[in-house]
């Protein structure tokens, strides 16, 4: 098993793509631990809970809930190897949009949920290897609206801002701490099937757009485990030598012209 003996925590861990993720990292023989603030969401994921998984109910935005994670982790299991950031979303019902509609508001709210959040996780687990000495692998969750831009039906300006900052801001991060055998790279999803994507799942009008957008698969959206063979990947030491990664999972989106 590529994860034997590994260590995990999960930032959005027990709903959709991070869910998905902890079942494939446990398959795999990890110890996992996945933060979530839904309490539904947790629900799910307590068929989970034994000696190799843990769930903690609190906020990825709320400043102490990495280090809260990581402490429980490393006192639970042992010393964290690996820090998943999923959590994030979409910022609409915030007040994210097309530029001339962006509220202030919507501005500062999706940016707190999608880039503080995942900054705060990556500075709590690069302090703790730093501390410990020991080496870790970081993959953080991007999207492919950061840079294959799709107007029509995904016009949301911040959310696109945040997750272009997460790419540079791990291609930062990986460069500097590369001399402390810390790994930082990241995923980049499609239009995946998962809670935040219910207004799409639900639109005849995208489904139709997605079938050419994201032709692979015979056209379709994603489904949370489609992500998880490439986060196992780089959990596991066989992405030893491979940092500041970018890498899409995307059903083709990103070289799809799609047709509306």
């Amino acid at each position: 098993m590529l994860l034997q003996g590994k260590n995990i925590v999960i930032i959005g861990g027990t709903s959709g793509i991070g869910l998905s993720a902890s079942r494939a990292f446990l398959a795999q023989g990890a110890h996992v631990l996945a933060v979530g603030a839904d309490t539904d969401a947790s629900k799910a994921a307590a068929e989970l809970q034994g000696d190799f998984f843990e769930t903690i109910l609190a906020d990825a935005r709320d400043a102490s809930t990495a280090k809260l994670a990581i402490a429980r982790c490393a006192e639970r299991f042992g010393i964290p190897d690996g820090l998943y950031h999923v959590a994030g979303g979409s910022g609409r019902s915030m007040g994210d949009g097309p530029l001339h509609q962006l509220t202030e508001e919507g501005w500062d709210r999706t940016l707190d949920l999608n880039l503080r959040s995942l900054m705060r996780s990556n500075r709590a687990a690069v302090q703790y290897w730093l501390d410990t000495k020991h080496p870790g692998t970081i993959l953080n969750m991007c999207s492919v609206l950061a840079y294959a831009p799709s107007p029509h039906f995904f016009a949301t300006h911040a959310y696109a801002a945040a997750k272009a900052a997460i790419i540079g801001f791990s291609k930062s991060v990986a460069a500097c701490y590369a001399k402390d055998n810390i790994r930082v790279n990241v995923i980049a999803p499609g239009l995946v099937a998962t809670p935040m994507s219910k207004r799409a799942s639900a639109d005849a009008s995208i489904q139709a757009f997605v079938k050419t957008k994201q032709p692979l698969g015979g056209g379709r959206m994603g489904e949370p485990s489609d992500l998880d063979g490439l986060a196992v990947y780089f959990m596991s030491d066989q992405s030893a030598f491979t940092t500041g990664q970018l890498i899409a999972v995307d059903g083709g989106w990103s070289v799809s012209e799609g047709q509306y």
